[in-house]
């Protein structure tokens, strides 16, 4: 996949991580880990710049994934977000995480909505899942907002460094996505 650069307005850009951006992510999860740890199964093993910058080569690689991006405000990276993309089966996946001080500002329901629309109306895809843990309410509010559909929940379905998550399924069908004109209001 090619690598992306979106102007999102009011000083939000979503681009595509290069392996220069290790060190830079690598002190954002280290400024965010006790917020991490009970989320994200990858924390425990992002010890140091090098493990960012494995992350980042594995996914530029990626014949079909975005899962490297960063989440730019003003210049300064807030954050990530990703998208796994299962062409034979038409749908994808995404996932993020934001800094403590960019959360509430609503940074990453317009990056998800782009993501939707890039998913929907250029990639041509059918469905699209977000996953989020039980507890993880803020995460599951962005879904909401989206106009994802709570699907179900699959009990101990990930493995973080304080045990298993169950993780709430949530769904977005193209035929929804038009309907909505673009995926909600929020």
């Amino acid at each position: 996949m090619n690598p992306i650069h979106w102007d999102l307005g009011g000083g939000l850009v979503v681009r595509t991580l290069t392996p220069d951006d290790d060190g830079r992510m690598f002190e954002l999860v280290e400024a965010n880990r006790d917020r991490l740890r009970p989320w994200m199964p990858w924390e425990p093993r992002t010890q140091g710049p090098a493990d960012t910058r494995v992350f980042i080569e594995r996914s530029l690689a990626s014949e079909t994934d975005l899962e490297a991006n960063g989440l730019w405000l003003d210049g300064e990276l807030v954050g990530t977000i990703g998208f796994r993309i299962d062409p034979p089966d038409e749908k994808g996946e995404l996932g993020y995480w934001i800094d403590r001080g960019a959360e509430g500002r609503g940074i990453v329901t317009r990056a998800c909505r782009r993501f939707l629309a890039f998913g929907f109306d250029e990639l041509g895809l059918h469905r699209i899942e977000l996953h989020a843990a039980v507890q993880n309410r803020r995460s599951r509010a962005v879904a909401e907002r989206l106009g994802m559909v709570q699907e179900g929940i699959t009990r101990e379905s990930e493995r973080v460094a304080v045990g298993f998550n169950d993780s709430v399924v949530y769904g977005l069908l193209v035929g929804e996505w038009r309907r909505n004109v673009g995926g909600g209001t929020g």
